[in-house]
């Protein structure tokens, strides 16, 4: 018998020994990030990116913060003797994810108690919401652990969509590269677009008296695309000058990753 549960966290935009928890026997595994791979848990993901190619999603690709999220998760499980998502004085999953190093803008989890991978696999796609965490498009990457314990093993696997981890600097230039794609050139200082970021409202003093005649604000995790009220400015023909700068996300579950920006028109 598979026992299995699923959880959903979405937004917008340490391992300890347990007495009762026993590692399963290593076997020869791929190796990612120096940390061997359990071959247990890379036949759930095969299993997994085998079910996502047949259902026309892309591949998963393996995240070792997730792995170490889930892993200590199910070492809980194990001690616990029960499947869940969150114990009492367990942080939930968001926070473990995150707490382990991922970054991401969506982040799933199922979890399962049975006799091999194959048979948990079989029970998630069964399963109407473990199916659709599982073959989520909009994930990719995943993380996942497993420990044999009562005869049987307990598995979690977490997935993601991952978000860069990247400078101010960097989001600045993805952004000014969108910016000069819509016809408009970027200026090289960005002081003045980093304090208009920070604001919520109105314009910031400028020491040339130079006044934008257009600001937006916003913060997302997605840094491929404009927002489009302003690229429907940029693409007007009014603008020939435009000053990007990033700042601090406001108002953010500090568990999901974002960027705040501010773009200036003149």
């Amino acid at each position: 018998m598979v026992i299995f549960r699923r959880g959903l966290f979405f937004c917008l935009v340490f391992i300890a020994p347990m007495v009762f928890a026993q590692e399963p026997q290593f076997r020869p595994s791929r190796i990612e990030s120096s940390h061997a791979i359990q071959a247990e848990a890379w036949q759930i993901v095969a299993l997994a990116n085998q079910a996502r190619a047949e259902a026309g999603a892309g591949p998963l690709k393996w995240d070792a913060a997730l792995a170490t999220a889930a892993r200590e998760h199910c070492l809980q499980m194990a001690a616990e003797g029960s499947i869940a998502h969150r114990y009492e004085g367990e942080p939930g999953l968001a926070k473990r994810a995150a707490q382990a190093g991922a970054h991401f803008s969506l982040v799933e989890e199922n979890v399962a108690f049975g006799p091999d991978p194959a048979a948990i696999h079989e029970g998630w796609m069964r399963s109407p919401g473990h199916r659709e965490n599982l073959l989520n498009p909009q994930v990719d990457r995943v993380g996942v652990a497993v420990v044999a314990s009562r005869g049987a093993i307990y598995a979690v696997a977490d997935y993601e969509r991952a978000v860069p981890v990247l400078s101010p600097a960097q989001v600045e230039s993805r952004v000014a590269a969108l910016v000069k794609s819509g016809g408009v050139a970027t200026l090289h200082d960005t002081a003045v677009a980093r304090t208009a970021c920070a604001m919520n409202h109105g314009f910031p003093h400028s020491s040339s008296g130079a006044k934008p005649q257009f600001i937006m604000r916003w913060q997302d995790a997605e840094l491929n695309r404009l927002p489009r009220e302003l690229a429907e400015k940029l693409s007007s023909g009014e603008f020939r000058q435009a000053a990007v700068g990033c700042c601090p996300a406001q108002n953010q579950e500090e568990a999901f990753t974002a960027y705040r920006l501010a773009v200036l028109l003149y």
